[in-house]
């Protein structure tokens, strides 16, 4: 484990993000349409967002174990043979405290994030069982087990500030790939895209302290995220989100005061901003004695 400092303050922050004509996280059980709360919301996954969270750590040259695919940067083909290509010797061993200190000191978002490790079946070193004629026994096989480790960085799930009603177009798609025996190509099939037209969304997190000193997350990693957070849609372009169709607006960062005894709690924090946020985007902050936020503009 890292003998550096860890995260000496407890940390809140929030993000307000705009949308036009982009489908900010297409639902897999609904046809790819964009996400919609049964309130109406628009809605992204925290596991969308953690995955953008990571690409952009990884554009500025840090470690990351769940890589997305068009971006991986060695060539082990599952998180499990990623685990087990670096880890080695270590994830086998069955000690818990060495592989949470081994993979949080390598990978920034397991420090982050959490993870969960699956360790093989193997044999461990158990008491030895004296049998009756004096001989040692054999030692104990042990059954596979999870190491899980609970990360300091939480984020919530993105939600739009008003009702929204994706639109649906029907698109011709290209995608012939035989010849017909007449010498002509076979016919283009018909599809459907989804877009939200325009939306304003926001989303908050927190940073853990207490739960920083298992992983060794350290201040140095909460100023390494925060100088993503307002930059989260660069280098994200995609047929579902053109380029210059998603963009943050302000980013919130809370920094309660090291030692605090009875911080606020982040609930509170995050109500202060999200009660406040107007539909345009705009929006105004309910004053907290003693915490206020550094505002950081979008790119």
């Amino acid at each position: 484990m890292r003998e550096k400092q860890t995260l000496s303050k407890k940390i809140d922050f929030a993000v307000i993000f705009a949308v036009k004509c982009a489908n900010p996280n297409g639902n897999p059980l609904d046809g790819n349409r964009p996400r919609i709360t049964d309130q109406g919301l628009g809605e992204v996954s925290d596991v969308c967002i953690k995955r953008k969270i990571r690409d952009r750590l990884q554009e500025t040259g840090e470690t990351i174990f769940v890589q997305s695919e068009d971006r991986k940067k060695d060539d082990y083909k599952s998180l499990k043979d990623r685990a087990e290509g670096v880890l080695g010797a270590t994830l086998k061993s069955n000690d818990e405290k060495a592989v949470r200190d081994a993979a949080c000191e390598k990978w920034m978002d397991v420090r982050a994030f959490g993870q969960l490790f699956a360790i093989p079946k193997g044999k461990k070193a158990g008491k030895k069982k004296e049998a009756d004629t004096g001989d040692a026994g054999d030692d104990e096989s042990t059954k596979g087990v999870s190491i899980g480790i609970r990360g300091p960085v939480s984020v919530h799930p993105a939600f739009s500030t008003e009702r929204l009603v994706p639109t649906s177009i029907q698109i011709t798609k290209s995608v012939s790939g035989e010849t017909k025996a007449d010498g002509s190509r076979s016919s283009d099939t018909m599809g459907m895209k989804h877009r939200i037209d325009g939306g304003v969304y926001w989303f908050v997190g927190s940073m853990n302290p207490q739960l920083a000193q298992k992983t060794g997350f350290t201040d140095a990693d909460a100023a390494k995220i925060k100088a993503v957070l307002p930059r989260l849609f660069e280098n994200d372009e995609s047929a579902a989100r053109p380029a210059g169709s998603m963009r943050v607006l302000k980013v919130f960062w809370w920094e309660q005061p090291a030692g605090t005894k009875t911080p606020y709690s982040s609930a509170r924090v995050h109500e202060s901003l999200t009660k406040n946020i107007n539909a345009d985007g705009t929006c105004k902050l309910t004053p907290l004695s003693g915490l206020k936020p550094e505002e950081i503009e979008g790119f």
